[in-house]
């Protein structure tokens, strides 16, 4: 009964009409302050993007166990993390441009430039090719020079500028 008792005496001190300018107020109020609050967030511009990296075998399956390195153009580190299939997630960085160097013991390591740009998500796809074995990565040894008949060999061409 306090609580109806408490009711009906505010009802008595307060007119419809003053409830009602109070009710406007508030209303107007919060109005301003949502309008307020959401310039704030477009004034404030973000500085960080997101870089999402995919790295796939040359048969399109993805390689969890790859090791991706951030770099800054000078080559320092900023980051360094193992890709998680299939794509890893994305990763927050500061708007500009890296290097990614991509490495994983079976396959060649690959590196590529990236620009992240504030408020977006830079994709970054990469197939890594398969090692080559040791004996078949070293390169064929070079032609001997070509020899005329009278064992005079053909570099005409810096005999011709040679003088």
């Amino acid at each position: 009964m306090s609580a109806l008792g408490w009711l009906a005496r505010l009802r008595s001190s307060v007119s419809l009409g003053r409830f009602r300018t109070i009710v406007l107020l508030l209303a107007a109020s919060l109005s301003v302050a949502g309008y307020v609050q959401r310039y704030l967030q477009i004034a404030t511009t973000p500085t960080d993007g997101e870089l999402l990296t995919v790295v796939r075998d040359p048969g399109g399956v993805p390689l969890s166990d790859a090791r991706i390195a951030v770099l800054t153009l000078a080559n320092e580190p900023v980051t360094s993390f193992r890709a998680v299939a299939p794509g890893g997630g994305p990763r927050v960085l500061r708007e500009g441009t890296y290097r990614l160097r991509v490495t994983h013991p079976e396959y060649v390591t690959e590196t590529r430039m990236v620009q992240v740009i504030a408020g977006h998500t830079s994709e970054v796809r990469i197939k890594l090719a398969p090692r080559m074995a040791a004996s078949a990565a070293r390169a064929p040894a070079p032609a001997p020079a070509a020899r005329r008949a009278g064992g005079e060999r053909a570099d005409g061409w810096k005999r011709i500028f040679a003088r």
